[in-house]
This record gives structure tokens, sequence and C-alpha cells, in this order.
């Protein structure tokens, strides 16, 4: 009763007020009919502070995000369920969700009155335009009663959180360079070379099923012989993602490196749904291998959270990708390179690796002089070849591209080649 006397309004306060007043007067003129007003002044407030006091901890909350991920710049609907659980109804209701910054202003809504056990549902919108996870809640009630004299607050512990996962692009269908790397016995066998009776057999061992025994084998050999099981072809990719501080620039959601993981989330979507088994790692020390089933929410809820390192250069994210070494394809979105950065990423074409390379030229998100301009560029270019000359297949990113229009430059055939000579010439034109 104490808290629900604080909870008292400027309204409530002026009634007991009032009614101090009234009863002093009455007593001081002997006015019997003043006395009961002053009764009734004093009443209401007190009467509406019990009232309010007992309904606080008769009510229940649930809240529902929907969706629980979501893409940067979509929306979800977050839908508040409240429900009364006495049998005496409420008063006016002031709900009030706290939200980070990022999420907009907190939303409010005003639930007019919920009788005994009766239970409604209010829904607000919010929008994020950087990725992230974000807490929603707890939830604050303002609970009143009906003459607006007295107020509480209530709030609610739990807190839900909702996912922002990076823009996924679709890319389009291209023959990538090591798409035929990978472990595995037989991809496809040919029944033009081998003929449709060819198969791979060993000798009967005790516990083989009978269902395997391949009789034109046996017959040739004069044992027993079985179909040998083969192991399935998998194709291996590996994403690395460089987040390196120094090797990116702009701020927000249109800086370097969201361009970066926007596009290190559509990669890796496009090899998953392409059979790839996948394997993520970044300059921050994330290494994850997407499983089969939950492979897809586990790489964006990842990339959702990456951040920028402050320290780390390319010798570390070489190391760790090299940690264990898987081979197939290889695709590296970095920032900004130097040189010897880019002759240091020749250690990760081990293993009969197919390297393929975004090198962003992350000068290009800021503006500078024309001089600057110029030196920035001659070092991007002179990177940029020391990255072809290491084995990759390069392909250049500037402010303003998009990765669809860029991914075909990844494929199999003479692009390769043509970006090879383009850097020539201009490393060649930089020289003279």
């Amino acid at each position: 009763m104490r808290e629900a006397l604080r909870g008292l309004t400027t309204r409530g306060r002026s009634f007991l007020a009032a009614a101090a007043a009234a009863g002093i007067s009455a007593l001081v003129l002997g006015e019997r009919d003043l006395l009961r007003v002053a009764v009734l002044l004093a009443a209401l407030p007190l009467l509406a502070a019990a009232y309010v006091g007992r309904s606080r901890y008769k009510l229940a909350c649930t809240r529902s995000l929907e969706p629980g991920r979501t893409p940067v710049g979509s929306s979800a609907r977050v839908i508040l369920r409240l429900q009364n659980m006495s049998r005496l109804p409420t008063g006016t209701l002031l709900l009030e969700d706290r939200l980070p910054y990022a999420l907009g202003s907190r939303p409010r809504v005003v639930l007019e009155r919920l009788g005994a056990h009766q239970a409604s549902s209010v829904a607000y919108t919010v929008r994020a335009d950087v990725r992230g996870r974000y807490p929603i809640g707890p939830l604050v009630i303002r609970l009143t009663d009906p003459f607006g004299l007295c107020e509480l607050t209530r709030s609610f512990p739990s807190v839900d959180r909702l996912t922002v996962i990076p823009h996924v692009v679709p890319l389009p269908a291209v023959r990538l360079a090591g798409e035929y790397l990978g472990t595995g016995d037989s991809r496809a066998r040919s029944v033009a070379v081998h003929g449709e009776d060819d198969a791979a057999t060993r000798e009967y061992r005790r516990g083989d099923d009978l269902r395997r025994v391949h009789w034109r084998s046996t017959a040739r050999t004069g044992e027993l012989m079985v179909r040998r099981e083969e192991q399935p072809w998998e194709s291996r990719a590996t994403v690395v993602l460089d987040t390196r501080l120094l090797a990116h620039r702009g701020e927000g959601p249109t800086a370097s490196f969201e361009w970066a993981v926007s596009a290190t989330a559509s990669i890796a979507m496009h090899l998953r749904q392409a059979g790839y088994k996948l394997r993520l790692v970044t300059g921050a020390g994330i290494d994850i291998d997407a499983a089969e089933v939950a492979g897809e929410s586990v790489i964006l809820d990842t990339l959702a959270d990456v951040k920028l390192a402050q320290s780390g250069d390319i010798s570390i994210l070489v190391e760790h990708v090299r940690r264990r070494s898987d081979g197939g394809l290889v695709i590296g979105i970095f920032g900004s390179l130097t040189v010897a950065e880019a002759e240091l990423l020749a250690g990760l074409r081990g293993n009969g690796a197919s390297c393929i390379g975004f090198a962003i030229d992350s000068t290009t998100w800021t503006t500078m002089s024309a001089a600057d301009r110029q030196e920035a560029d001659q070092e991007h270019a002179a990177a940029a070849l020391a990255l072809v000359h290491a084995g990759w297949r390069s392909v250049p990113v500037t402010h303003g591209a998009t990765l669809p229009t860029l991914w075909p430059a990844a494929a199999r055939g003479s692009s390769g080649m043509a970006w090879r000579a383009a850097m020539a010439e201009t490393v060649s034109g930089v020289n003279r």
C-alpha cells in the first residue's frame, strides 16, 4: 500500500491536499458538511491507490517476434500479449517496451481496459539498418485508475533478442574455378568409359550384405566379391573474411566492411545451395563449419555479430585458415592490401586449393584529393597484381560495385587472364 501511495499522481495528491484543507476548515468553522466533503476527497485517491495496488501483481505478459531473424533494412513485428489474471478489471494501461537506439524510439501503446481473466494483444514494428543482435525489453507497464489519481509502474524481466542479419543477394549461377576440388572416391561414374556393369569391387568380408555381391566379378576371379561402397564426393569451400580495422573505411551501414560482410553472407549462402561443404573463417578468430541442417542459421547469426578487430594482420588470418587445410575452393573478401600482405596470401594455395579473392579498394569509400587518389589507386593496383602473382584469381571491388555483377569474374575462363593483363598494363603505366 505504501508503494501505491507513492504512485499518486498530481491529481491524486491535489485531492489529498484539498481534503486536508477542507478538514481543517471544518474543524475551525465547526461545519460538519465540510468535514464530509473532506472525507470524500481523501477517500477517492486512497481507494484508487488500493485498487491499482491490488491489480498490479496479477498481470502476465508474453512477447513474440515475427520474424526473430530479419535482414538489414527489413522490418520485424513485435507482438505483446497481456493477460489480466485477477477477478477485477484493470484501469487504463500504458505499455512501453524498451528498445536500443538502433531500433528507433520506444513504442508506447495505450490499453483501455482488461476485464477479469481477459487477454489482449498489441503489436508494433521495428526496423534496423545496422546488423547485430538487439535486446527488446523489458516491458514497462503503467497502471492507472479510471480517474487518473494513482499510477504505478511495473517492469517485466523478460527480454527477447532480435537478430538482424546481413543483406543476402542472389548470385548468378557460374562454374567456379575450384568446383571439382574436394574429397571422395568418385563424383560421377562415366558409363561411356567404364561400362554399365563395371563396378569397383573388393573381397567379401564376414558381415557384408549378400545383396552387394557382384556375381560377374565373382565368376571372373573365383572368389566371392562385393561392390565397394563409394564415398560421395564433397565439394569443399572456405570463405575468408578480412576483419582488420585498418583495411576498411567508411561508417555505418555504407562502410566497406558492411559491403564485405554482406558479400560473405551472399557467397556463403550461394555455395551452400550449390552443395558445398562450407567453412567460414574471419580474422577475429571465428572458425565454423556449416552443419547440414542449421548451417545457414549458424553462418548468418555469426555474421550478424562480427566486428572489426583493432589488432590483427594478414599473417594471423592465413594461420587461422591453415590450421585445418581442407583444400577445395578458397574465397577471400579482403579490405585494402599492401603488396607484402598480398604475397602472404600465397600460403593459402596449399593442398591444391583454388583461390578467388575479392580485393576491396576501401579508399574509394572516402573523399580524397586528386594526388592522394592517384597514389591510392597505384597502391591498390600493385597489391592486386601481387595477389594474382600469388596464384589468386583477383576480382577488384570499388565503392558502388554490386556483388552480382562481380560474381561472374570468379568463374572459370579467361576473366582471370583479362584482369591479369589489365593489372599489368596499370602497373607498367605507373612505373613509366
